[in-house]
């Protein structure tokens, strides 16, 4: 049932969303050179690789300029394009791509860089629980504002709680309670 869901809401996301894909890939390629969507791995269910698809919003190469990997507000390697569809939250729209191929649900913990996965498997305690259900574009941490940057251990410790305790108390009516608050928090 939640695999039927999931295909069922990515295909109307992309048909309603298109006219916002196409208007987004145009301003990205106008905005810098390079790629229309930035592609990285991550990992889904059981540990699998699979790569994560989201409209690039950052110069090419940025993963070798500055802080490397890691992004934070003010980072200058965001393309001005890059700044508003990160703020909206647009780059993450060709996930839905993702899901159609079955890596990825609609609802489930976020996935997260491997740099992240290898660092914090070893400091907090059940993080890799996450690898036990399909990653999702958005999830309970997200709807309870623990997304974006996580610079302290200590907030990606709060994450990891928030992931685990959906999956032990995952049901259809909590993904469609995540679901709407995730609309929600959009349209606010």
């Amino acid at each position: 049932v939640k695999r039927f869901i999931d295909v069922t809401i990515a295909i109307i996301a992309l048909i309603v969303l298109f006219p916002i894909l196409v208007i987004t890939a145009v301003f990205i390629k106008l905005d810098s050179k390079g790629p229309i969507l930035f592609k990285q791995e991550r990992l889904g269910r059981w540990g699998r690789p699979f790569q994560i698809y989201k409209f690039r919003s950052m110069c090419v190469g940025a993963e070798r300029i500055g802080s490397g990997v890691y992004s934070y507000n003010g980072d200058i390697r965001i393309t001005k394009v890059g700044r508003v569809i990160r703020a909206t939250s647009i780059d993450e729209l060709p996930q839905f791509w993702n899901v159609l191929k079955g890596e990825m649900s609609i609802v489930g913990p976020r996935p997260h860089m491997l740099i992240h996965t290898e660092q914090y498997c070893s400091i907090i305690p059940d993080y890799n629980k996450r690898l036990l259900v399909k990653p999702g574009i958005t999830g309970w941490a997200q709807v309870h504002n623990l997304r974006g940057e996580t610079e302290k251990p200590d907030k990606m410790k709060k994450r990891v709680e928030y992931d685990i305790w959906y999956i032990e108390h995952w049901s259809l009516a909590l993904d469609m309670k995540i679901m709407f608050k995730t609309l929600k928090i959009i349209f606010r």
